[in-house]
């Protein structure tokens, strides 16, 4: 192990243990994990791990051996949050996520993030696929029930989803192929005449669906930036920290 890995592990990063592991669709994986270091976290609704998951691991250059994943549910007072972790990308996590076991040590850092709940608006748009769908379900828990929020969630095939931690569905699944940007903007132009009030979106997940969604909202629809919430998950053309 490195020296650089050496301070990660006992002066930056937090120590966890896994206590929990269940599959919540053929692609996606429930992770808890557990710490009294959790107790601490004063956490905003929609922050997320910086997880270590090849420390140790010589073989792996170092923007490999960090991952971020969204925080799916905490319980400060028992010490444990929830990771949803989806792992049809056949990337480093992915494979971090079908091999963990429980019991294994974890090391994490929490970052509070951007792209977070935002309780300003009346009504609200959640774009995303299967990568950001845990990310928007503790968002839309946090906003209460009394928003007005509209969703276009989507992924090939639909039975990859899982529902949220309650047990529910609370958003629409819609069966589109990545990167499916003229049928996204379409469903966006049937969405948008119906919120109400104040308006947001919150974008998440492909970059590329980030972008152009983004460009749609600010261009097509004259929204102000800051009604537009946007967060790219990850890359088709980029891995990790890159």
């Amino acid at each position: 192990m490195s020296i650089l890995e050496r301070i990660l592990k006992t002066v930056v990063l937090d120590e966890a243990t896994i206590t929990e592991k269940v599959a919540l669709s053929k692609t996606a994986f429930k992770i808890r994990l557990q710490s009294n270091s959790i107790k601490k976290i004063s956490f905003i609704p929609g922050a997320f791990l910086r997880l270590g998951i090849g420390i140790g691991k010589e073989e792996l250059p170092m923007k490999d051996k960090i991952r971020s994943y969204s925080i799916w549910n905490i319980d400060g007072t028992k010490g444990y949050l929830d990771l949803a972790i989806a792992t049809h990308s056949k990337g480093i996590g992915s494979q971090w996520a079908k091999d963990c076991k429980e019991g294994d040590t974890v090391y994490y850092k929490f970052k509070k993030g951007n792209f977070i709940a935002d309780d300003a608006a009346d009504s609200y748009l959640m774009i995303g696929d299967l990568s950001s769908l845990s990310h928007l379900y503790m968002i839309n828990r946090a906003l209460g029930a009394e928003k007005q929020v509209a969703s276009i969630i989507y992924n090939t095939p639909k039975e990859e989803f899982f529902p949220d931690i309650d047990g529910r569905y609370p958003f629409e699944i819609k069966e589109l192929l990545q990167n499916s940007n003229e049928e996204i903007s379409a469903k966006i132009k049937d969405i948008a005449p119906t919120l109400k009030g104040k308006k947001m979106v919150y974008i998440a997940g492909d970059s590329r669906v980030c972008i152009a969604a983004h460009s749609f909202f600010k261009n097509e629809l004259g929204w102000e930036p800051k009604q537009i919430k946007t967060k790219p998950f990850w890359n088709p053309d980029k891995k990790g920290l890159e």
